[in-house]
């Protein structure tokens, strides 16, 4: 009997483990209240963050599409052209003047001076017709984009192929655009669509054109920056910027179709000095500079060399409003370019600017 309780199976239990430590003991932590740590976890402001504060820069300096002023009434211009009127005939009282003193002399030198006369005078016309043809070719480009943004809009596919039609007229003498041409001519009549039709006129006929005038404005750039940089005097820097600012915007307009004269250049200068003017965007501050060419960068760079590069972003900017203007379609299936389309190639330390540390 007692053999058989001994060898009962036992039932199962539960023993605690105690530590072999005194420190550990079986008490239970109490939950921790809520706490606020705004006062300890600091968060760095947009402004101050070197990478959403360079990006913001560079879009900064981008100026907004460029637009031609309207043409309204001035008395100015009135002005101008009623003392114009006397200072020709002035002149041509003068001139008629000086044949009948000569014909007073000698026979010859009479009809020397009205054969004169007759070729100044024919050459004069000449210049004001191509001035003139030059001005309307302008105002007919710029009516022509006009005409495009609408058509689009409006989803309108007859007028949107009537103004494709004198695009690619407008176009016909550049060699850049035959590949364009000769695509546009396979696929007539397939495309019903007038947005589609703009944008595939856009790719097709502006793409190589536009990037031409990106290379165009790079090389103005580049020249004003090195030239600015290595030259003695403020005015030197601000009379070859102007002359490579009319050089470039000249070239871009021949390069989308236009023909400026001189009236046209200083009407498109104009138009484009009073667009950077209204926008803010001719000048660049230190502190702006100093974030797209990255944090110490621009202070370990020498005063003219600094003056260079803000000269070289400021030529860009004046190519990319130039580039506004003469470019006979809107941007619409192709991207706008910007500074940061330039930035690399004038600066190329910016692209390995110092980190927020300094390292």
């Amino acid at each position: 009997m007692n053999d058989e309780s001994n060898h009962r199976p036992r039932k199962p239990a539960v023993f605690p483990i105690e530590s072999e430590t005194p420190t550990a003991q079986h008490t239970q932590t109490p939950a921790r209240t809520p706490a606020s740590f705004s006062d300890k976890v600091m968060l760095t402001p947009d402004a101050e963050d070197p990478f959403i504060a360079t990006t913001a820069a560079v879009e900064a300096l981008d100026p907004p599409e460029a637009r031609p002023r309207r043409r309204r009434f001035s008395f100015g211009k009135v002005a101008a052209s009623a003392f114009a009127l006397i200072l020709s005939l002035a002149a041509g009282l003068w001139i008629d003047h000086l044949v009948r003193d000569l014909f007073s002399r000698a026979d010859w030198l009479g009809y020397t001076a009205i054969a004169a006369v007759s070729i100044g005078t024919l050459a004069f016309l000449v210049v004001v017709v191509r001035e003139l043809g030059g001005l309307m070719q302008l105002t007919a480009i710029q009516k022509l984009k006009s005409e495009v943004a609408d058509a689009t809009a409006l989803g309108n596919s007859k007028a949107a192929r009537a103004t494709v039609g004198r695009l690619v007229h407008l176009l016909a003498a550049n060699p850049r655009t035959a590949k364009g041409r000769a695509r546009l001519a396979e696929t007539e009549g397939e495309i019903i669509d007038a947005p589609q039709l703009v944008d595939l006129t856009e790719r097709e006929l502006l793409a190589p054109l536009d990037r031409d005038a990106r290379r165009m404005i790079l090389a103005a750039s580049k020249r004003v920056s090195i030239v600015t940089a290595v030259s003695p005097r403020a005015l030197v820097d601000l009379g070859y910027v102007l002359y490579e600012s009319a050089r470039m915007i000249r070239t871009m307009a021949e390069l989308y179709g236009g023909r400026p004269g001189t009236l046209g250049l200083i009407r498109l200068m104009r138009d484009v000095i009073a667009h950077l003017a209204v926008t803010g965007s001719i000048a660049a501050g230190d502190s702006l500079i100093q974030q797209i060419l990255g944090h110490g960068l621009a202070s370990k760079l020498s005063a003219r060399l600094g003056e260079g590069v803000i000269n070289g972003l400021m030529t860009a900017r004046i190519g990319i409003a130039a580039m506004d203007l003469c470019r006979p379609m809107p941007f619409r299936a192709l991207k706008r370019p910007g500074i940061g389309d330039f930035l690399a190639d004038l600066t190329p330390g910016a692209s390995k600017s110092e980190g927020p540390n300094g390292t």
